[in-house]
């Protein structure tokens, strides 16, 4: 059996008679020791549109988690990345009785590396990123790669 480690949110929603709505859909997450998450619903779903809602969070945390465990297996390769960005997508799918769920995640991380001969194993890489990756790990839906590679200019 592996380690088990617990985090902890608190979430405070008051009601306000202020709203023209039944009721607001802002609320503040706090987790000790950190900055509060001002959180609504998606402004699809009615909620503010200037705050983080689930949805955000969740791709959010698939594309944090993946690129740091593309890093660790990079390392673990001997693979030097000079820099990583992504500009992941994911897909809401919401049902008639109002139901939903995520059903893909497309990741397109953009890699620059300082070996040339490295490019396909750096690429290669991500699908052993994606096996480690936490929150992968966590998701019913499929969790897609499109992964670049370049390499870093000589200065």
């Amino acid at each position: 059996m592996g380690l088990k480690h617990v985090f902890k949110a608190k979430l405070d929603w008051f009601f306000s008679k202020k709203e023209s709505v039944r009721y607001t859909k802002s609320h503040a997450i706090t987790i000790v020791g950190k900055d509060v998450l001002h959180v609504s619903a998606a402004k699809a779903f009615k909620g503010d549109p200037a705050l983080y809602n689930p949805e955000d969070l969740l791709l959010s945390s698939v594309v944090s988690c993946h690129m740091m465990s593309y890093l660790y297996v990079c390392s673990q390769n001997g693979i030097e990345v000079v820099s990583y960005t992504d500009e992941a997508e994911a897909t809401l799918e919401v049902l008639e009785d109002g139901s939903g769920r995520f059903v893909a995640i497309n990741l397109n991380p953009k890699v620059c590396i300082t070996n040339k001969e490295k490019i396909e194993e750096a690429l290669s890489l991500h699908k052993k990123a994606n096996e480690l990756c936490f929150m992968a790990n966590s998701c019913n839906f499929p969790i897609l790669h499109f992964p670049t590679c370049e390499v870093a200019a000589a200065n």
